[in-house]
């Protein structure tokens, strides 16, 4: 607080003041750092979602939001890191470290709920399995491991996250040509009328 205070030109107590504890203060550093902006409007209520829901492609969808996200994780990441590491020794910042992973699985289901939009999701993927997946895909420390640790640039995060969702989330090529397919669908009447002839078990 004293550092920021002193950054700022004022008084510790103002700071105190304004946003109360440091953990309080580091909340209104990451949203700002999320939006890019410090106009209250809630994240998914920006131009960027309106416009992403106008697509009517899952890979147009995607890459809307890949790009908002990875340009929301440049700036906040590492805020939210730091919150997670102190939430270890602070309580308040335990609160706040588990406010930011709700506020992260709300994203991820308004992701979740755009896909289902556009496409059916693979056969054995359940929704909440859906958005625990993309939920661990948006982690900042995720982000932060690949572009610091492994010197991956912001593009190539993006270019993984964009496809990494589709592989994992939607149908594989197989389960699709196998809806489309008619000579599929007539074997698996065949054999079933076989089965029940007693030809086949």
């Amino acid at each position: 607080m004293r550092a920021v205070a002193a950054a700022a030109g004022v008084s510790v107590p103002t700071v105190e003041l304004a946003f109360g504890n440091k953990a309080q203060l580091l909340k209104a550093a990451i949203d700002v750092a999320i939006a890019g902006d410090d106009e209250p409007v809630p994240v998914l209520q920006r131009d960027w979602a309106a416009r992403a829901q106008t697509t009517t492609a899952v890979e147009d969808f995607l890459a809307v939001v890949g790009e908002v996200l990875v340009d929301a994780a440049q700036r906040a990441a590492g805020l939210v890191v730091a919150a997670f590491e102190a939430a270890h020794i602070d309580p308040t910042m335990r609160a706040l470290a588990d406010q930011l992973a709700s506020q992260r699985a709300t994203t991820a289901a308004w992701i979740v709920e755009g896909i289902m939009q556009r496409s059916s999701l693979r056969t054995e993927i359940a929704r909440g399995q859906a958005i625990d997946t993309i939920w661990l895909l948006m982690d900042p420390v995720v982000f932060c491991r690949l572009t610091r640790d492994r010197a991956w640039t912001p593009e190539r995060f993006e270019r993984w996250l964009t496809d990494s969702i589709p592989r994992l989330l939607l149908p594989l090529p197989s389960e699709i040509r196998s809806d489309h397919d008619p000579s599929s669908r007539t074997t698996h009447c065949s054999r079933w009328t076989r089965h029940e002839g007693g030809t086949e078990r």
